[in-house]
């Protein structure tokens, strides 16, 4: 039996979600709670949204008027977490992916859809289970180094910068 149970909805129809995608998600998922030690059953939510939606929950909670690329909603706050009573499980919280800017920073980072929704999936996880890069610092770093880790696990490494090469002649 899976200790991890993550549901994922699509409420969003700009792009259409490709197959294994899920499966994907599910797997970064457990990467990095296994990378983390996190031995107890858990339950994540995750809702594929489009622009607005997460433009709206960006405002309502962050007080950002923006699209951005995804929002973690820890249920938990120091290793310590409400637990489901019919399963048992640890509830990490829930996590919203614009996919539509999924589909735009895969393609302006240079690498695949897949990729950055593992990437994102995994960069969510981080923040459900207490991490923090909003600061910047070494903690940041120590956030990224674990997200790369998920990624290579995952047979998705860092093909190149983060940053989109703006100096190329086309």
């Amino acid at each position: 039996m899976d200790k991890t149970k993550v549901i994922i909805s699509d409420e969003q129809k700009e792009v259409k979600i490709p197959t294994g995608t899920r499966l994907l998600m599910r797997r970064c998922c457990n990467a990095v709670l296994e990378m983390e030690n996190f031995t107890d059953r858990a339950e994540v939510n995750i809702y594929f949204v489009d622009s607005d939606r997460i433009r709206e929950e960006n405002n309502r909670h962050r007080k950002v008027d923006s699209v951005t690329d995804v929002l973690s909603f820890p249920l938990g706050e120091n290793g310590q977490y409400d637990t489901n009573p019919e399963t048992g499980a640890k509830m990490l919280g829930d996590i919203l992916i614009c996919v539509s800017r999924a589909v735009e920073q895969a393609e302006r980072f240079g690498h695949s859809f897949r990729r950055e929704i593992a990437y994102l999936t995994a960069h969510s996880m981080l923040h459900l289970l207490g991490y923090d890069h909003e600061a910047g610092g070494l903690e940041s770093v120590h956030m990224r180094e674990k997200e790369e880790s998920v990624m290579v696990k995952l047979g998705l490494p860092r093909n190149g910068s983060y940053v989109p090469d703006t100096h190329s002649e086309v």
